[in-house]
């Protein structure tokens, strides 16, 4: 038996699981044999959390839970499960108690606006034709249009409230404790 922990990868909002593809492949390569990587619903923070926190519960010794953007706020919710030794945020949102994904990219969109266009419900999304400049530099020009055609749930339209981001990017908050969940 391997000493080391599973690995539970966890996605972004616009992503799923299969975008973990490269990474899986190179921690297999590594000696890493118990890996997996959580497709959400994507239909709250909670329902996200729930689902990552079944998963967890699947797994009969140590988990380590990697995060990206939207999962750091995902993993920081599940991460208190007692077989969880520790969680790995890569890009991520790393929210505070009280604070939301959704709140801090709200305070971030006016410096994000010129790269993202309402749809006739209302909702915001990445215009395609900025979808791999905005969100995805380091692929391919293929292998973000896969990731720009899906259309998952997206943000709400913004108020006009001042940015306190820099360069019209979220603030990542770096690694600490897990959040209490309810």
């Amino acid at each position: 038996m391997s000493n080391k922990p599973t690995i539970i990868l966890v996605h972004g909002f616009w992503g799923g699981a299969a975008h973990w593809g490269k990474v899986i492949v190179e921690l297999a390569r590594k000696g890493h044999t118990s890996l997996h990587a959580v497709e959400m619903p994507l239909t709250s923070l909670a329902d996200d959390a729930e689902r990552t926190r079944k998963m967890i519960a699947q797994q009969a010794g140590p988990v380590l839970l990697v995060g990206h953007s939207y999962g750091g706020a995902v993993i920081t919710q599940a991460g208190n499960q007692p077989n969880v030794v520790g969680l790995v945020y890569i890009a991520a949102f790393a929210p505070d108690a009280g604070e939301s994904p959704g709140g801090i990219t709200q305070q971030c969109l006016p410096a994000a606006a010129p790269n993202l266009a309402p749809d006739s419900d209302g909702y915001l999304w990445l215009k395609a034709d900025k979808f791999h400049e905005s969100f995805c530099q380091d692929l391919s020009a293929d292998e973000a249009l896969v990731m720009a055609v899906p259309r998952r749930r997206p943000l709400p339209a913004p108020s006009a409230t001042p940015s306190p981001c820099q360069h019209g990017r979220p603030s990542h908050r770096g690694t600490r404790s897990p959040a209490k969940t309810e």
